[in-house]
């Protein structure tokens, strides 16, 4: 069963439940692949989920975000370029300055 299976078995339980069946118990479903949700008041709270399938959620956020980055860099992208030292002094520092704070904080072993 793929980690993210939009049909993959979805457990819901109340909080009582919850309590019930301990959480020796809900983490035997998450560990087995099934996400449980705990509902309170038939509305849902909280989720316990496997690691496994939190990892691909965390990979998933990563790359939409990535991939939001990218749409937008294209649809604003006017194709013009200008001069790193331009851009610096455009910030308000100096190419030099900034050079020696590096090298002072590699010195300091900062990276």
């Amino acid at each position: 069963m793929p980690i993210l299976d939009p049909a993959a078995p979805v457990r819901h339980v109340s909080v009582t439940e919850a309590h019930k069946l301990g959480i020796a118990g809900l983490v035997h479903d998450a560990e087995t692949g099934g996400d449980v949700v705990v509902t309170r008041h038939g509305r849902p709270v909280a989720a316990l989920v496997s690691t496994q399938h939190l990892d691909a959620l965390r990979t998933l956020t990563d790359d939409l975000r990535d991939a939001a980055l990218v749409v937008i860099r294209a649809a604003t992208d006017t194709g013009l370029r200008g001069l790193l030292d331009d851009t610096i002094t455009a910030f308000g520092f100096d190419r030099a300055e900034l050079e020696a704070e590096l090298d002072a904080d590699l010195a300091a072993g900062r990276e």
